[in-house]
């Protein structure tokens, strides 16, 4: 990887042209994670709580699906609560994303942890924006809080100078998570035409480009969030993954103009953050 493309993407990131999209694997600069970083990670802590068939004990969205089903959503909710109530400690990275000053700024985070919060509880004007399921707030895709905790309204969004969205919903400041086949079902049914995305997110987005960072692209669910997230941003975009890619990440790569950083997270941040903060 050379080093102009790194300094580029840098570059952008503290010019306010590229939005930080995080996943899971970001959680893998954590010592000592205590709450799960993955969802091969989680679906292993669902399905030590409650049996769930063998087919499917692989399988998050199913596993959770069978303990909505069988045990009631509140039984799975209080699992997901129970796996991610844990403050985990901000990462450099966290903390590098908090400190840029540009305004307004989005940070999409595809992840139920807290972290990315914890570094932005210094910052004065921001806000969070959390997808909630539908089988818990019917008729409703997201929720607006302010730092504070307390809810907002969509117009409020629109002031914020950072926006933290959280489309899959997060432990905190409540409890909101969409991880059952159930919740994803409604979602998807409605994201082609860009329902659940909220309107300030629309609008951030617009001619920027997004950098993955922690992401994979392995399945459809994946791939369908980032695509409708990205949709009517800029046409070139950046992924740090360094793993082996399947097929299907190939493609969605070229098919969404994604160039390939084949560099770990720890060496892009090692790169991205300056040493003040990452001592």
């Amino acid at each position: 990887m050379t080093k102009p493309i790194l300094e580029e993407i840098r570059a952008g990131l503290e010019g306010g042209s590229i939005i930080p999209y995080l996943g899971s694997g970001v959680l893998d600069l954590v010592t000592n994670c205590p709450v799960p970083n993955s969802p091969e990670a989680l679906v292993e802590r669902l399905v030590a709580k409650v049996s769930v068939p063998h087919k499917i004990r692989k399988n998050l969205t199913a596993a959770a699906q069978f303990i909505e089903n069988f045990k009631h959503r509140k039984t799975l909710t209080g699992i997901m609560e129970e796996a991610f109530t844990a403050r985990v400690a901000p990462t450099e990275l966290h903390r590098y994303l908090a400190g840029l000053s540009r305004e307004p700024m989005l940070i999409v985070d595809v992840w139920y942890d807290n972290a990315m919060q914890g570094a932005l509880e210094a910052k004065a004007d921001w806000g969070q924006i959390q997808g909630v399921s539908q089988s818990e707030h019917f008729g409703e895709w997201v929720h607006y809080y302010r730092p504070d905790g307390l809810q907002a309204d969509d117009f409020e969004a629109e002031t914020w100078g950072c926006v933290l969205y959280k489309p899959l919903g997060s432990i905190s400041p409540e409890r909101n998570f969409l991880v059952s086949d159930t919740d994803f079902v409604e979602v998807l049914t409605e994201i082609d035409i860009q329902t659940p995305i909220p309107e300030v997110v629309k609008q951030l987005r617009t001619d920027r480009n997004f950098l993955f960072m922690g992401c994979r692209f392995r399945n459809q669910l994946e791939r369908t969030f980032a695509r409708q997230v990205m949709k009517r941003s800029s046409s070139r975009h950046w992924a740090v993954l360094p793993q082996e890619l399947t097929r299907n990440e190939e493609r969605f790569l070229e098919e969404q103009n994604i160039q390939r950083l084949d560099i770990t997270l720890a060496e892009f941040v090692d790169f991205l953050v300056p040493e003040k903060l990452a001592a």
